[in-house]
């Protein structure tokens, strides 16, 4: 398939850090693309656990194999990085009504802004309690969070 022909999404988060729901969407996303850019986002407002450089490294050691995978950090719009990077797909999860709310709300900004088609993915729902923020709030608490990261070793296609 020619370049300019092929479909190329984006995938953007602050993957703060990067759970199994995330490789999930990941899994998921390369039945429907033929390439995809996981974007970490970088918010100098948003106190993150981990630096963009441990979250982009960790995101690639996870997926060095895939060369349908690009990782990259960035810190502007995201119909600018698309535009950038040739994409002309947002993908994103949702796992409740209020994730659904904003992602709706983002997916107008960025047709208007860069002309690019929004496609969510549903959470499976044995995966919809899991997220950054959950991860987060269990380490504060000295908890085992470990279950919700993906691991290098395991075939996640089985997730």
């Amino acid at each position: 398939m020619a370049e300019n022909n092929l479909r190329i999404a984006l995938f953007s988060g602050t993957f703060d850090p990067f759970t199994i729901g995330h490789a999930d969407i990941v899994r998921r996303a390369l039945r429907l693309f033929d390439r995809l850019i996981i974007a970490v986002a970088v918010n100098p407002t948003k106190h993150t656990l981990y630096s963009v450089e441990e979250r982009v490294n960790a995101i690639q050691r996870l997926y060095s194999g895939e060369k349908r995978i690009k990782v990259v950090a960035y810190d502007g719009m995201m119909a600018d990085l698309a535009h950038e990077e040739g994409a002309r797909y947002c993908v994103k999860g949702v796992r409740s009504v209020t994730d659904f709310e904003y992602e709706k709300v983002q997916a107008a900004y960025n047709h208007r802004l860069g002309d690019l088609e929004t496609v969510l993915l549903y959470a499976r729902p044995e995966l919809e309690a899991v997220s950054s923020s959950g991860y987060r709030t269990l380490v504060y608490f000295h908890k085992d969070a470990s279950w919700m990261l993906p691991k290098k070793d395991n075939d996640l296609t089985q997730l």
